[in-house]
């Protein structure tokens, strides 16, 4: 077995020239081959552990923080509320309770709840992400929207229902989870007899 190395423009290539007349060379060359199928395999395993361990670092630090990226992260609901009532002008508060809940949120949701989304870290992590993360709400989407909800009908000095509110979205994804799985096709089915 000879190995060589080639260069085609600015891309090198390692070529193994296999002769099969030698055996010796032959298991060398699937020793070399497997150990560097093992080696990859290791390597990318590693770095998902890596990404994974300093993704959970960085969430820690995130949920404690009160601001990031210099602006203010709330708290809960409440705060978010407040924070909500400082953003929005008056002009924009009387467009947003002059409208039905459900068109409301639903006209706003992929502008001020896209901002919500970025400024208030909810893909990140963030505090506020996680107190609504431990309501039941983990979708960044549905965060916006039960904020969204929540600030409707706080405008119109109705009863939030927070935890009704956290209960139904946790409930809606659930069972778009069970249809998924439900109704997901088979993509290869083989029997494998027992040895």
């Amino acid at each position: 077995m000879t190995f060589r190395t080639l260069q085609k423009g600015s891309a090198l290539f390692m070529h193994i020239e296999h002769r099969p007349d030698n055996i010796k060379s032959s298991k060398m060359l699937k020793t070399f081959l497997a150990l560097s199928f093992s080696l990859t395999t290791i390597c990318i395993f590693a770095q998902d552990t890596t990404y994974q361990e300093r993704f959970e670092i960085e969430y820690q630090k995130r949920i404690q923080m009160e601001k990031i990226n210099g602006r203010y992260i709330p708290k809960d609901l409440n705060d978010a509320i407040a924070q909500l009532d400082l953003l929005v002008d008056n002009v924009g508060k009387a467009k947003f309770k002059a409208q039905p809940e459900d068109i409301a949120v639903h006209k706003i949701h992929f502008s001020f709840g896209k901002w919500m989304i970025v400024n208030w870290g909810f893909y990140e992590g963030s505090r506020l992400s996680h107190f609504l993360k431990s309501k039941g709400i983990s979708y960044p989407d549905d965060m916006a929207s039960a904020l969204m909800i929540c600030y409707h009908r706080h405008l119109l000095k109705q009863p939030l229902e927070f935890e009704k509110l956290a209960t139904d979205f946790a409930e809606k994804r659930r069972k778009e989870v069970e249809a998924r799985v439900k109704e997901g096709k088979i993509l290869e089915s083989k029997f494998i007899p027992k040895n």
